[in-house]
């Protein structure tokens, strides 16, 4: 597969992460998340004090990583094996993330980790079904 699509494929899968974000830990689950945070104080930013270019950043490194994998080792071109590997991808790296925070910082509560994996499956198997999609359209003539 060529580099271009990957990377298209990768900047597609960016923008469907940011969306979801945005949607999903921005605004629906907003207020449960500061509910469940652990004992530690003053670890969310406002809205007024976001860094945008490190969210970009991540949300890029995120759909890129789906590319890639997808692209370039497990040859995935549809959206529900994409959305199955990206759901499989999403549960592990969630919860490698967030049992390590959850063992070694007081960020979040147990309710809130278990949530945000949950929440990561789900959010990574709508990406990687997208990145999958991606990579199996066929080109109009």
């Amino acid at each position: 597969m060529s580099n271009s699509k990957i990377f298209t494929a990768g900047l597609v899968g960016a923008i469907v992460a940011f969306l979801l974000g945005f949607i999903v830990y921005g605004n629906l689950l907003a207020e449960f998340f500061v509910e469940n945070s652990g004992s530690a104080s003053g670890v969310m930013r406002g809205d007024d004090e976001m860094q945008w270019i490190p969210m970009i950043l991540g949300h890029v490194t995120w759909g890129m990583l789906f590319a890639i994998v997808f692209g370039k080792w497990a040859n995935i071109s549809t959206f529900a094996t994409g959305a199955k590997s990206g759901a499989l991808l999403g549960f592990l790296i969630g919860a490698s993330f967030d049992l390590i925070q959850l063992g070694s910082t007081h960020i979040a509560s147990l309710t809130g980790i278990v949530v945000d994996i949950v929440v990561m499956t789900i959010v990574s198997a709508i990406v990687g079904g997208v990145v999958g999609w991606f990579f199996g359209r066929k080109k109009e003539a």
